[in-house]
């Protein structure tokens, strides 16, 4: 009875996907047809012009009630169906349909699609994200840890919460994405719903069991492919030391603020904010800073590859972003980080300051990751990243913390991923323009060329000025005529 019911109840099933795939498939591809009508109250009408709609009820239960997905989808398609039909009855008719059926419907952002932005915004600057979960005496554990003779991992402090997630999380669903009749706008935004979702999980999970599995929500896992690349490079290249002469934080900082000077003088809107600071590892950019840590010493001939990275990808594609109607394109589309992550490693490449050394310290830590996702603990990670792979101890404590930051971050695996799709796209041709628009996926470049042709977006303010280097655009060239991955680097 029991297999027969399933059996029943499957057969059903894949009736019913089937009928709402058919559906969708005519719902995309209206037929305009020329046919006599008549009507009650006015005969024959030879000279009007009518659409007929008939919708299948398959958002209702056989009691009535509603499903409300199913319900929600089907006036999406519903509405796209209609607008679909007048643009084929404009081009059967003789005139000119609109570059984009959904030009038939809004041209502007309405009030209620500003105000969830405004709303969805003011959510996501409640907190910094990286900050929040970032060590801020990552400096002292490392004295710490080398002085126990590396054999207690090392204890981190962390920056007091600016938000309570529960509260943040109350807030975020009482956004009311329903009123923005737009379809696509309302993808777009409960999409960053449900990571800003995620990134308040995090935050209230910090430091306890439930931070890593949360994370993997957030970032994924390292597939066998990513994992499989990074021991590609680990072999291939060999570690490398960077010669010449080392700079400072505020030598960096100088080199930041005259980079910053040339797209302000293309655009006034650029206001990025270089800070010294003594609470940060590294270089960060947050919103519209770039954060550079106190403690900072690296090579010079490093500079204009970071510079590159952080300043005309991550400050430019904000920048942007915000001269765009809503502010989501400047605070990122879901999932945007991984190919941002890869277009600064990109950027790096494409002026010559990838080396060697960087490119591994990219695949350890997707091997870190990996390594952190089954259960492996810091020292454990740090001694096959020392005894193993070769890093030196300063740079495997390093890329542990990362790592093992706030219980277990996976966000570092997709530098590796994110560089290779961005390589792997130009090399076949594939433009990179979208993505200097604001901050988006790979996924969201459909919705970006549809929002242009809508004329509610427009073409980037700012575009990255190592693209204009002939250095520049000669490694491009030789990527597209094939150059292999593993010869990617210029001799050191």
């Amino acid at each position: 009875m029991g297999h027969s019911g399933s059996k029943g109840a499957r057969v059903a099933f894949n009736t019913l996907s089937k009928a709402i795939e058919k559906i969708k498939v005519e719902l995309r591809h209206p037929d305009v047809k020329a046919a006599h009508l008549k009507h009650s109250l006015f005969g024959e009408l030879d000279h009007t012009d009518r659409i007929h709609l008939c919708i299948p009820q398959i958002h209702r239960a056989p009691d009535g009630t509603l499903y409300p997905q199913l319900t929600h989808d089907l006036a999406i398609a519903l509405t796209d169906a209609i607008l679909r039909s007048a643009a084929a009855y404009m081009a059967a008719a003789g005139s000119s349909p609109p570059l984009h059926h959904r030009s038939l419907g809004r041209s502007a952002f309405l009030k209620a699609a500003l105000e969830a932005d405004r709303k969805l915004d003011n959510i996501a600057n409640s907190f910094d994200f990286l900050l929040s979960l970032s060590p801020i005496n990552s400096q002292d554990a490392m004295a710490r840890f080398f002085a126990q003779c590396e054999e207690k991992p090392p204890k981190f402090r962390y920056r007091p919460l600016t938000v309570d997630p529960d509260i943040a999380k109350r807030e975020l669903y009482e956004i009311d994405l329903s009123r923005l009749e737009d379809p696509l706008l309302e993808r777009l935004l409960s999409e960053k719903r449900r990571e800003i979702d995620y990134q308040l999980t995090l935050l209230a999970t910090r430091n306890t069991p439930g931070f890593r599995p949360a994370s993997m929500l957030l970032y994924g896992t390292v597939s066998r492919q990513l994992l499989s690349d990074a021991h590609a490079v680990l072999g291939a290249v060999k570690p490398g030391m960077t010669r010449g002469k080392k700079i400072g934080a505020h030598d960096v900082a100088a080199a930041a603020n005259d980079l910053v000077s040339r797209y302000r003088s293309i655009d006034e809107r650029f206001q990025a904010k270089v800070e010294v600071r003594d609470d940060v590892s590294g270089l960060l950019v947050s919103g519209d800073r770039l954060l550079i840590s106190s403690a900072t010493s690296m090579a010079e001939s490093r500079l204009d590859a970071l510079l590159s990275h952080e300043v005309s990808v991550h400050l430019l594609t904000y920048f942007n972003g915000s001269t765009q109607g809503l502010s989501i394109f400047r605070t990122g589309l879901a999932q945007y980080e991984g190919i941002q992550e890869g277009l600064g490693v990109f950027a790096e490449w494409a002026v010559g300051g990838l080396t060697s050394s960087r490119l591994r310290l990219l695949a350890g830590r997707v091997v870190a990751v990996e390594a952190m996702i089954e259960g492996a603990e810091f020292i454990d990670v740090y001694r096959r990243l020392t005894n193993d792979l070769g890093f030196s101890k300063r740079v495997a404590f390093d890329l542990c913390a990362r790592v093992f930051r706030s219980g277990g971050f996976a966000k570092d695996a997709i530098y590796l991923k994110g560089f290779r799709a961005v390589m792997d796209r130009v090399a076949t041709g594939a433009s990179l323009d979208a993505f200097w628009l604001g901050k988006i996926a790979p996924e969201h470049v459909d919705a970006i060329e549809e929002l242009l042709l809508r004329g509610l977006l427009h073409a980037p303010v700012f575009v990255p000025d190592f693209l204009e280097r002939d250095d520049s655009k000669s490694r491009i060239a030789r990527l597209r005529e094939g150059l292999a991955f593993d010869r990617l680097l210029d001799p050191e």
